[in-house]
């Protein structure tokens, strides 16, 4: 499983101009799922980026001291198979990533793990 994560003073998910699902400051999370992976590495990628520190400090003045929870921030996970395509010579290839019917479960409990272990109402 492959995460990109971006802090963001806001983001949205627009699906033929409408949009979907947004977020306040917080993080945007790009989830590409491998053919491989399992609901372990789904815990694992929900436990490293609830808990990366990637948000400043004011109380101490430290920089990446404070991770989303802390700062009672917002996360929105988009789903995004191209993380593990390929380019073969011009045309991208595709297999690695899993395919729609299993992954479509496998990032819907993706997503409740992140409810679960944040807040249910801060995770889009």
């Amino acid at each position: 499983m492959k995460a990109v994560v971006q802090r963001v003073a806001s983001a949205s998910v627009e699906v033929d101009g409408r949009t979907v699902s947004a977020i306040g400051p917080g993080l945007l999370v790009l989830v590409g799922i491998h053919h491989l992976d399992t609901h372990s590495d789904a815990d694992y990628i929900c436990r490293k980026v609830l808990n990366m520190r990637l948000f400043h400090n004011d109380k101490t003045g430290k920089t990446w001291d404070q991770n989303v929870m802390q700062m009672n921030y917002e996360v929105l996970l988009v789903s995004q198979f191209t993380l593990y395509g390929i380019l073969k010579g011009n045309k991208p290839d595709f297999h690695l990533a899993m395919p729609p019917d299993k992954a479509k479960s496998l990032y819907a409990s993706l997503v409740q793990r992140f409810k679960t272990s944040y807040k249910p109402d801060a995770v889009r």
